[in-house]
């Protein structure tokens, strides 16, 4: 399945962040957890342009399907990344819609837009063909999310949601806060409004919305609100702190030793 196929499904779709753990069963485990995509992370992780083959292909064998955040939204990552095989790119801290428009069209084929054409290689699983037909099939198949993540992002959040070639929004709350003066106050009234005002040009975009959420409850609230994909959890606070409650759970009933 694509991403894109994924973005059109009625119901919630649940995934994950990887930011740690490149490992050969990673797309299993994920499946075996019954989730829906990964979120592969580069700007905030180790992983490099060549891991990121490796590891795309590690979601790929198990039919996992995969949203990236490359190292940054310059042009060189944007193109290297998608010709290492990723197809939906998550771009950081987009702040217009004519930025938005230019990152469309670094991602598109001519005549859609301006990616430069080097066909046989892992993004088109190196096979040969038509090329104006693989150049079709790669716009019709790649996926734009940019993340509202600045003060100049949600002042512009409206024009971005109802740019051309812009798939869905994704909320970098974190970074929001941050950029709004109230870093990690996510109950406060202007981030809340802010969040609103996010869900509301989604909304009128009529495109899907997505979201990083730390605890369950976070994700059952979000889905309320309307949000689509819930990312739950980065791979290794998710390890940690599974191991942390059972061992603390074992620890709270073990008797001391004589």
């Amino acid at each position: 399945m694509t991403f894109r196929a994924l973005l059109s499904r009625a119901e919630p779709q649940l995934g994950t962040m990887v930011a740690e753990f490149a490992t050969p069963g990673i797309g299993h485990i994920l499946k075996a957890a019954n989730l829906d995509f990964a979120f592969l992370d580069m700007e905030h992780s180790g992983f490099g342009i060549g891991s990121l083959k490796t590891n795309l292909t590690f979601f790929q064998a198990a039919g996992v399907p995969v949203v990236l955040r490359p190292p940054s939204k310059a042009r060189h990552h944007i193109s290297r990344v998608l010709d290492a095989g990723a197809e939906a790119l998550l771009l950081p801290m987009v702040g217009s819609g004519d930025e938005a428009a230019e990152l469309v069209a670094a991602m598109r084929y001519p005549p859609e837009g301006e990616r430069g054409v080097a066909l046989g290689m892992a993004h088109d699983r190196y096979t040969t063909g038509d090329p104006a037909t693989k150049l079709r099939d790669a716009n019709n198949t790649n996926v734009m999310i940019p993340l509202i993540e600045t003060a100049a992002g949600l002042k512009a959040v409206e024009a971005i949601a109802r740019t051309s070639g812009v798939d869905a929004l994704w909320i970098g709350h974190f970074d929001l806060s941050a950029s709004l003066g109230i870093p990690g106050a996510f109950s406060d009234p202007r981030f809340i409004d802010a969040v609103t005002r996010i869900v509301a040009a989604a909304k009128d975009a009529d495109i899907p919305l997505c979201q990083l959420v730390a605890t369950p409850e976070d994700g059952r609230r979000m889905i309320e609100m309307g949000f689509h994909l819930i990312c739950y959890g980065v791979d290794s606070a998710v390890l940690r702190d599974s191991l942390a409650a059972g061992a603390q759970a074992i620890r709270a009933t073990a008797k001391p030793l004589a």
